[in-house]
């Protein structure tokens, strides 16, 4: 607790699974017949011995700790304990620590390293998932955040629910990251699927954070999820009426609006325009990104997360420019919901060729991606800001820009399709390319008279 906290006070009581300011929330606890409910022979002794060995009655401690100024619960697990299992006092202590978070409206912070559930309790053991996995559900219903770390190891259930299950989620270098453990997995298996890094490689983990920046990062993300200016961390449903939108960036390209549609086409395109990372490094002071679709994709291309705009927390969604594939627009909408689901404001950032078309993509399912943007979009309580800041190209540009909120930047374009792809499709001559881009009427100031758009950005 004490890595990562200024200052802690542990919920749990060293005689059960009750704590001083959680105990009222505890189940009562039935006294365990000897060696357990499965009357596993030597179970008592391993939980004397795990007990003398670590200090602790059960695997996890849990604690009110203050980071960087912002209040939390944290459950801290203690592998040195019967390999971190989870066990049925251990599901106690787990449900009471969420159900104090949501009766003082706290995120809750899971610094994890189990190998799952305790094979000495038996089904009574496994089942305390379900009991983790209900309490998690209600505390996201009630808008507070989750945010899980994951040491060495975290397999099995303690993977499948505390950490997968989590809003954030952070992993320490090197750490063994899977639901197959290293002895039940597949003599054969590739050990980088099972490591925090190739679960961040393959979009299921946001970060991989060094122990000596762990602080620093959790301090950083409650100030962002639970600081001023937001609902998160309330407990309480805003207003979403009353919950100021994101303003809208400044434009940071050429000034002036084009002269033709293919010459708008010539300025989105201009490799020196201003890209994403540029308006998001100009519009936030701190910001940190999450990564990944949690279906086994990341999308460099597609930039999410949470920063601070003049004191308030705004979330983020920006194409980069590049063809945006199903990843990225699965990563989008996850985004858009969390934020949505902690009453903070969205701004997304339009910059697009358009969605990947390529046989990877369309088995990777674009179509059903974009679907989910649009979706997550259409639904948001949230208001939010969008901006075409170069490329808007179809569907795959559209999927990010909110209905009736978006605007442009004079350097950008709109089209129902590429002017080069409407030629082909009409059977034009190449040669009329440029009459074609004229003809769709793609320019900011084109988009403005036909109500596309609600208005062109002004320049920084």
């Amino acid at each position: 607790m004490a890595a990562v906290s200024e200052a802690y006070t542990e919920l749990t009581d060293p005689e059960g699974p009750g704590t001083a300011a959680a105990a009222s929330h505890a189940p009562a606890a039935a006294a365990f017949p000897p060696d357990g409910p499965l009357g596993w022979r030597g179970y008592d002794e391993m939980r004397a011995r795990a007990h003398v060995r670590t200090g602790e009655h059960e695997s996890v401690v849990t604690a009110l700790a203050t980071m960087g100024g912002t209040e939390a619960v944290v459950l801290s697990f203690e592998f040195r304990y019967l390999g971190g299992s989870l066990g049925e006092r251990t599901g106690d202590r787990l449900e009471a620590a969420y159900t104090l978070a949501r009766e003082r409206g706290l995120p809750v912070v899971s610094l994890i390293a189990t190998g799952g559930s305790r094979m000495q309790e038996g089904m009574r053991a496994l089942t305390q998932l379900q009991r983790v996995a209900a309490q998690s559900a209600r505390n996201r219903a009630a808008g507070l955040p989750q945010i899980a770390v994951l040491r060495d190891p975290t397999t099995g259930g303690g993977w499948a629910t505390l950490g997968a299950a989590a809003d954030v989620i952070l992993a320490l270098p090197g750490a063994q990251v899977g639901f197959a453990g290293s002895r039940v997995r597949p003599a054969d298996a590739d050990p980088y699927a099972y490591s925090a890094e190739g679960q961040l490689a393959s979009g299921h983990l946001d970060a991989v954070v060094p122990p000596d920046r762990l602080r620093t990062t959790l301090q950083h993300w409650l100030h962002l999820l639970c600081g001023a200016g937001g609902a998160a961390g309330s407990g309480k449903s805003r207003e979403v009426d009353a919950l100021a939108p994101a303003p809208l960036p400044s434009a940071r390209g050429v000034p002036g609006l084009p002269e033709s549609g293919w010459g708008a086409v010539t300025r989105a395109r201009e490799p020196r325009r201003p890209r994403a990372e540029a308006y998001l490094r100009a519009y936030f002071d701190d910001r940190q990104e999450i990564s990944g679709d949690r279906c086994g994709g990341v999308d460099p291309g597609m930039r999410c997360g949470f920063g601070r705009h003049q004191g308030r927390t705004i979330a983020f969604a920006a194409q980069c420019g590049t063809a945006t594939r199903p990843a990225g627009f699965r990563t989008a909408a996850r985004l858009i919901r969390l934020a949505d689901r902690l009453g903070i404001p969205v701004l997304t950032l339009v910059d697009t060729p358009g969605a990947a078309n390529d046989a990877a993509a369309e088995r990777a399912g674009t179509g059903a991606a974009i679907a989910d943007a649009f979706a997550a979009l259409a639904t948001a309580r949230v208001p939010v800001t969008s901006l075409l800041i170069g490329e808007g190209g179809s569907g795959g540009a559209l999927a990010l820009a909110a209905p009736d909120r978006l605007w442009a930047t004079p350097d950008s374009y709109f089209s129902v399709i590429a002017p080069e792809l409407a030629a082909a499709i009409l059977k034009r001559d190449p040669a009329q390319i440029h009459e074609t881009a004229d003809q769709l009427r793609i320019r900011p100031q084109d988009l403005l008279d036909l109500g596309v758009i609600r208005g062109i950005a002004p320049p920084a």
